[in-house]
């Protein structure tokens, strides 16, 4: 743009000053230029083709030309595609009538995973491409499922396996029935490893404490491994399909994978039961518990002088042992091994003491034990119900009390695998009461349930801390702190559905958690 003004003067006047501060006066004499009313200003626009290849005006332009071009404004969305309206009881009944998840009365909980709605052609197209390869990896059998007789629930492997490897950056995740059935299965999934692991690991280390434990599971199946144990089995181009999964960076590869992983466990439990989860972890995957790097950091460890039971004396057990162990017709627990592991034989030293005679009593009236078993021998029931008391009394001892003399005279073991067996208990009840939720709402709600200080509260409620173990040193201390002592009630309550699972199975976990002290009860909101 230019500019030109034409500025005209028509008089000068003269100003003069004088100084009374000066003995000698002097005049300034200063002339100014009057301006005049007429103050012209003409404009001249300039075409910005004209202007300089960096002038700022000419890319300004440029640049608002082309926002136009590629960023037109996007309309709203109609309000029918906000805001469906609701089906009527008669489609709604049939939706729910037609959903494979009530198809098979037989297997509620496989029943549940299965998907909402048939599969389509899509979701055939994909496992006509895809799916042998995904079963000759994992060590399958080729043949469709579908052969298996109706009162196999390994019928529905094809199907649950083609959910297991839909995950949530795939391109069939905006179906609802593949994106809700692959979220269910990883939900389940996650708490089936952990447990296999826990059982796995106290049997192999009956004198280790759970800590070391924790970080062998961490290092096997923890969501950075997974990558490694993926490409393992050659499955990585089933998951991702149009990338090279080593070049991706870890925010992409390892969300994909761990929820694959995980759904693909849950699918393996789901139809094959436990044995199988550890055939495809040790033998597929080819994970290894004595590897260099899922061993535990070095710690200072307490002299462990109590005796073990002679089944973990003379070796380490393999996974093999673990997997194939079936308990003997006469056994005495549900699960024997896993109660030998937890429970050391030195307990019975304590054995007509005074938790035993005063409090044992009415904590087993107040958790309905012993249970009624039809044993052939009467002898099998007294030796059951005096090994459930010397458990339920090893579940009540604080570490404070005997750990440091014997490190395995406290509820440390049976806590582990009571917290892992009540996940997983929680985790099927949610996916068979609520069939239409996802995998994200149903692990929020099971956070939300089993938090930790409801655990430990609902023991308080039923006046079960009194009876809690500790060394007169901590008693002092706990007496009037309820922050220091609610944590002890917490494990005390894990410890016992550990115990629970061990001698009765989970069925009396089930009984316990939403029986006797209701696990499902709606808490107060925090004001």
């Amino acid at each position: 743009m230019e500019l030109y003004s034409s500025f005209v003067s028509h008089s000068t006047p003269d100003l003069s000053f004088s100084s009374s501060l000066s003995p000698f006066p002097f005049q300034t004499h200063l002339k100014l230029p009057k301006f005049s009313s007429n103050f012209n200003i003409l404009a001249v626009a300039v075409d910005p083709k004209e202007l300089p290849q960096n002038s700022p005006q000419r890319l300004l332009k440029e640049l608002a030309e082309r926002k136009k071009v590629v960023s037109p404004k996007k309309r709203a969305l109609p309000k029918r595609f906000i805001l469906k309206p609701p089906l009527d009881d008669a489609k709604l009944a049939e939706r729910f009538l037609n959903s494979p998840q009530l198809s098979l009365k037989s297997f509620p909980l496989l029943s549940s995973c299965l998907p909402s709605s048939r599969l389509n052609n899509a979701d055939k197209t994909w496992m006509d491409e895809y799916l042998l390869e995904a079963k000759q990896a994992l060590g399958y059998p080729l043949e469709p499922s579908e052969s298996y007789g109706d009162d196999n629930p390994a019928k529905q492997f094809d199907t649950l396996l083609y959910l297991a490897f839909q995950h949530p950056h795939c391109e069939r995740t905006n179906a609802r029935h593949v994106r809700s059935g692959h979220s269910r299965l990883w939900f389940l999934g996650q708490y089936v490893l952990e447990m296999a692991l826990c059982e796995f690991f106290l049997q192999r280390y009956p004198r280790e404490s759970p800590g070391p434990m924790r970080e062998r599971v961490y290092a096997l199946i923890g969501k950075r491994f997974l990558p490694k144990w993926i490409k393992a089995a050659s499955l990585q181009n089933l998951i991702f399909q149009s990338d090279d999964m080593d070049k991706l960076i870890r925010k992409d590869r390892e969300p994909p994978v761990k929820s694959v992983f995980w759904a693909l466990f849950g699918a393996i439990y789901l139809c094959f039961g436990m044995p199988e989860v550890y055939r495809v972890l040790f033998e597929v995957f080819g994970m290894d518990p004595e590897a260099e790097d899922c061993q535990p950091k070095l710690r200072r460890q307490l002299e462990d002088v109590d005796y073990v039971s002679v089944e973990f004396e003379s070796r380490k057990l393999s996974w093999q042992d673990v997997a194939a162990y079936k308990p003997p017709e006469d056994a005495l627990f549900a699960h024997p091994r896993l109660f030998r592991a937890c429970v050391p034989p030195g307990m019975h030293r304590f054995r007509g003491n005074i938790w035993d005679y005063d409090s044992r009593p009415q904590v087993m009236k107040t958790l309905g034990y012993p249970l009624s078993m039809v044993d052939r021998i009467p002898e099998i029931t007294e030796a059951r119900n005096i090994e459930l008391g010397l458990g339920l009394q090893l579940s009540f001892l604080h570490p404070s009390k005997y750990k440091f003399e014997h490190p395995r005279f406290c509820f440390e073991r049976l806590e582990y695998v009571g917290q892992k067996i009540q996940d997983l208990v929680m985790a099927e009840r949610l996916l068979m009461k609520h069939l239409d939720a996802p995998g994200r709402w149903l692990q929020e709600k099971h956070r939300r349930v089993l938090m930790n200080k409801f655990c430990g509260k609902y023991l308080r409620e039923k006046y079960l801390h009194r009876f809690i173990i500790y060394s007169e040193q901590v008693q002092d201390a706990y007496e009037h702190n309820r922050r220091l002592r609610n944590p002890a009630t917490t494990s005390v309550q894990q410890a016992i559905h550990g115990l629970a699972y061990a001698v009765y199975g989970k069925p009396d976990v089930r009984r316990l958690m939403f029986e006797v002290f209701d696990f499902e009860q709606i808490q107060p909101k925090v004001v």
